[in-house]
């Protein structure tokens, strides 16, 4: 099953209680439930309309990930990353995805580029209609499509996975309007990959991540309870169908 990235991946399957687990992922990662926020299983049952241990078991999935951080007697928060695990976060990722370029340039094709191209101008137009959620997800399917012209499953899956606790860290750290990457940015790798310029390609990603970095700014954040009711209006009417 597609993953919210764009990625065929295991964190979105088809198993019992995995409507939940899907839906849970999206909101956090799209920044609807930000990092701190409380996921009282009371509430969650209520707007899903299931029992309280079939929620147990999704935090606990949930968990498994890293989106979700349970305590004894507090119960589960959205995981909210702390400065260091946020930048090693992102000095992964940078490891990474500049060591895979020149296996990407390698096999990068015209309909790979069409493909990218196309990316960028639908995370530009998210950007200009301030839909963050799309900003979002376009911002790290470009990630993770690029690394997938390499044919490496296993990174692309490791970066796949990554894109989900950078978002955290985004959500966490990042200015109130900043969601994902700059798309600039990507329009400006996307030309050094035309160019196949593997020197000046990797110095941009790299600096584009320390940029990513440095523009995050590590202070507390509090938790608040989300209105689930609202976040998860469409799961609600879908529930209300099914009885009738």
């Amino acid at each position: 099953m597609t993953s919210w990235n764009g990625l065929n991946t295991a964190y979105f399957t088809e198993d019992k209680d995995d409507h939940i687990y899907n839906a849970l992922v999206k909101s956090i990662v799209e920044h609807q439930l930000l990092p701190g926020s409380k996921l009282p299983e009371e509430a969650l049952a209520e707007v899903f309309s299931v029992s309280r241990t079939g929620i147990r078991r999704v935090l606990q999935r949930l968990a498994a990930v890293q989106l979700v951080t349970i305590l004894p007697k507090r119960g589960a928060h959205v995981t909210t990353p702390d400065a260091e695990e946020s930048r090693d976060v992102f000095a992964t990722r940078k490891i990474l995805e500049c060591a895979n370029l020149p296996l990407v340039i390698a096999r990068c094709q015209s309909t790979h580029l069409v493909a990218m191209k196309k990316l960028v101008q639908e995370e530009k137009r998210a950007h200009e209609a301030r839909d963050g959620a799309a900003a979002i997800r376009l911002s790290a399917a470009f990630h993770v499509q690029l690394q997938a012209i390499s044919g490496n499953r296993v990174l692309t899956e490791s970066v796949s996975q990554l894109t989900l606790r950078s978002s955290l860290a985004i959500a966490a750290w990042g200015a109130p309007w900043q969601q994902g990457c700059r798309c600039h940015d990507h329009d400006d790798l996307l030309e050094l990959l035309k160019k196949r310029d593997i020197a000046a390609l990797t110095e941009s990603m790299a600096h584009h991540f320390d940029s990513i970095v440095a523009s995050l700014r590590f202070e507390q954040n509090n938790g608040q309870m989300p209105d689930f009711a609202q976040i998860f209006a469409s799961q609600r009417a879908v529930n209300a169908q099914e009885k009738c």
